[in-house]
């Protein structure tokens, strides 16, 4: 690899990193005593092994690498195995190899498609098994992931990218055609949204559209996603909060200056992209925040992957005899009133243990 591409792969593994540590911090309760004895605390814990799909042959996604493993690494799991498809040589590209070493991870398979993701649900021979599997792919990938999710955790639903754009400045034409362009070469099936009070913008947004698509590479993926670009005229701002809402895009970019009018409204969106000098493109690679987000109305529901993806919180608590004889009334009425008499039982049998140690402190303080 030359040294440009290193040194951005860098830059971007240093923000990510930055950014999906700060998570880290609100994964624990420290401690918080509920009743006046009784303490609870809550702890962070990695999931032992993952399964992460990085997409590869002609078109490698190391940049998937990268938003996969970090916050996997940074939760502390132990196992981290990678399958990615070979290219047509049959070996795995450079990039996504030099990115694994940067990370220390040594468990990478030549292997793709969906026999990768029933690989490391039930393992093989070769390949371990795993307790969830992350990542994106084409459809039967995708389809793999959700038949196998009866079996081991996946990280969400994923489908085709997709990306809403919300601007009324025609002078913006230029800016918005280049993000409705940058999603669309995605994949056939890609989609794109433009929603606008401005109709003069939405039946302009084409020309531009057309000419910066003729300078693109991608012309055969573009010829087709470009079937699946959407224009919606709003009448007001209610309208395009609840457009957004009740679509909850993957990429939502709010592009004008006055973003802050409509951002706090927003309840439903994968990954939000404020003013013109955030586009979509930095998410994908080199911000920090993480570029696998839900897609299909799925982010009602699912947020983007983080940390907390990695592992489980598990909770702990203690309680002082003290504490346990403050609680220990209540906790007999609701089991009582729900005729779980062994429930009530198991707190009973304690009461004489905890007033003898209260006592005996009680002596000993004296």
């Amino acid at each position: 690899l030359d040294d440009d591409l290193k040194n951005a792969i860098l830059i971007a593994y240093s923000n990510i990193k930055k950014f999906h540590e700060k998570q880290l911090d609100a994964l624990a309760i420290n401690s918080i005593e509920t009743t006046k004895g009784v303490t609870l605390w809550s702890e962070f814990k990695p999931i032992d092994t993952v399964g992460l799909y990085i997409p590869g042959g002609t078109a490698p996604l190391f940049s998937s690498l990268l938003m996969q493993s970090i916050p996997a690494i940074i939760a502390g799991c132990k196992n981290i195995v990678i399958c990615t498809p070979p290219d047509s040589n049959g070996q795995i590209n450079p990039t996504i190899l030099w990115v694994a070493k940067l990370l220390n991870i040594k468990n990478v398979y030549k292997v793709g498609g969906a026999q990768a993701i029933f690989a490391m649900a039930y393992g093989t021979e070769t390949i371990p098994r795993c307790l969830k599997i992350f990542g994106p792919g084409n459809k039967y990938v995708t389809e793999a992931k959700v038949m196998v999710s009866k079996e081991v955790a996946i990280d969400m639903p994923a489908g085709p990218s997709e990306v809403y754009v919300v601007s009324d400045d025609i002078n913006k034409a230029e800016i918005i055609a280049s993000d409705l362009l940058s999603q669309l070469e995605h994949s056939s099936d890609a989609k794109a949204v433009l929603i606008s009070k401005n109709e003069k913008l939405l039946k302009n947004i084409k020309l531009s559209l057309s000419e910066q698509k003729r300078s693109l590479s991608r012309q055969s993926i573009l010829n087709k996603s470009i079937n699946n670009l959407y224009l919606v005229k709003a009448i007001n701002d209610k309208e395009v909060v609840d457009f957004i809402n009740d679509n909850a895009p993957e990429h939502l970019i709010l592009l004008d200056d006055d973003f802050a009018k409509i951002s706090p409204q927003i309840n439903n969106a994968g990954s939000v992209f404020c003013g013109k000098y955030s586009p979509e493109s930095f998410g994908d690679y080199a911000s920090g925040s993480n570029h696998t987000l839900p897609t299909g109305r799925a982010a009602k529901t699912y947020s983007g992957l983080s940390v907390k993806d990695f592992g489980k919180s598990i909770t702990f608590q203690t309680a002082t005899p003290e504490g346990f004889l403050n609680l220990a009334p209540t906790v007999k009425t609701l089991a009582t009133a729900e005729n779980l008499d062994a429930h009530k039982n198991a707190v009973s049998v304690r009461e004489e243990y905890a007033n003898n140690d209260v006592n005996s402190l009680s002596r000993t303080a004296f």
